[in-house]
C-alpha cells in the first residue's frame, strides 16, 4: 500500500487527469451546443499525434512547436465539417429533433472511414519517437522532460480555454447555447456562429492534446477509442455544460484510473472505466459536479 502514497503515482495522475480534462473540453463543447454524439471524437486525438510524429520525422519539429499546427488543422477539418455536412442539418428543425441519434451512426462511419486511410497511408504498425528523454528530479519524483512538459502544457492551455469560455462574451453565448437553444437566439445571439466556432474550438482542442499525447505513448490508427470513452465520462461525471467541472471530472478520472490501477492490475483499467461510467448514469445523470437537467 506504500505505492498509494507515492509522489511519483501522483504525478502519474495528474498527467492523465489533465490529458483527459483537455480532450473532453472539445466533446463538452460539441455536444453541449449541437447535441452531436462524436464517438470519432478520440481519432482527432490520433490526428494530432500524426501530425506531431510527421513534423518531428520529416522536419525535427517538436511536438511543442506542431501542436499549434495540429490544433489549426484539426479546428480547419471541423470548420470543414461543420459547413460541408452539419450547417444545413442544425437549420433543419425536422432533421434537428433526431440529429443526436443520427450522429452516433455519422461520425462512427467518419471514425472507420478516418482509420482505415491512416492504416492506408502509415500502415497499422504502432509508431512513435523519442523528445525530451532526459530525466528530470523534482523532490522525490522522477519525470522525463517530455511529460513534465505534458503537464504543464496541458494544465494551462486547459485552465486558460476553460477561463476564457467561463468568462469571455463568446464563452458566456456557448453556455447560454448549452443551457436552451431556443432562448439563446431569441436574445440574438447567433446560434449559427457560435455553433461552428464550438465545433472548430473543439477539434482544435483535441488534435492538441493529441499532439502532447504522441510523446507518451505509441500511435496507431486505433489509438483514439479509448479517449472516446474517457471523455464520455468525464462530461458525465462534470456534468453537461459545466465546463470547470469538466475540468475538474478529468483529473478525477485520471486520480480514479491511475490508483485504482496501482492497487488492483492494469487489466482493470476499463472495468473502473466504464464501470464508473455506468454508475454515474444510474445513480446521478447529472453528474457528480452537475448543476441539473439541462434544458433544450
Amino acid at each position: 500500500m506504500d505505492i498509494l502514497f507515492s509522489p511519483q503515482l501522483l504525478a502519474a495522475a495528474l498527467i492523465t487527469g489533465v490529458l483527459y480534462a483537455l480532450i473532453s473540453l472539445g466533446l463538452n463543447l460539441i455536444y453541449g451546443t449541437m447535441r452531436l454524439l462524436n464517438v470519432a471524437h478520440g481519432d482527432l486525438v490520433m490526428i494530432g499525434s500524426y501530425i506531431a510524429f510527421m513534423a518531428f520525422s520529416l522536419f525535427n519539429v517538436g511536438p511543442l512547436i506542431s501542436m499549434f499546427g495540429a490544433a489549426i488543422i484539426c479546428g480547419g477539418l471541423g470548420w470543414l465539417a461543420y459547413r460541408s455536412v452539419f450547417q444545413n442539418l442544425l437549420s433543419n428543425s425536422e432533421i434537428l429533433a433526431r440529429l443526436e441519434e443520427n450522429s452516433l451512426l455519422l461520425f462512427f462511419g467518419i471514425s472507420v472511414v478516418v482509420q482505415n486511410l491512416v492504416i492506408l497511408f502509415f500502415t497499422a504498425d504502432r509508431q512513435g519517437y523519442e523528445y525530451l528523454s532526459a530525466i528530470v528530479e523534482i523532490g522525490d519524483v522522477r519525470l522525463t522532460g517530455a511529460r513534465l512538459a505534458v503537464l504543464i502544457v496541458g494544465s494551462v492551455v486547459s485552465i486558460a480555454a476553460v477561463l476564457y469560455l467561463r468568462f469571455s462574451l463568446f464563452g458566456l453565448a456557448i453556455n447560454a447555447l448549452i443551457q436552451n437553444r431556443d432562448a439563446s437566439a431569441i436574445v440574438g445571439i447567433n446560434v449559427d456562429r457560435v455553433q461552428m466556432f464550438s465545433l472548430v474550438i473543439g477539434f482544435g482542442i483535441t488534435g492538441l492534446a493529441g499532439a502532447l499525447i504522441s510523446v507518451l505513448e505509441p500511435i496507431t490508427p486505433v489509438m483514439g477509442f479509448p479517449y472516446t470513452m474517457s471523455a464520455f465520462v468525464v462530461i458525465i461525471l462534470g456534468g453537461l455544460g459545466n465546463l470547470w467541472g469538466g475540468f475538474l471530472a478529468g483529473l478525477l478520472l485520471g486520480f480514479l484510473e491511475i490508483y485504482g490501477v496501482a492497487v488492483t492490475g492494469p487489466e482493470w483499467r476499463s472495468v473502473l472505466v466504464y464501470g464508473i461510467f455506468i454508475g454515474i448514469l444510474i445513480f446521478r445523470p447529472q453528474g457528480l459536479l452537475g448543476r441539473g437537467r439541462v434544458a433544450r
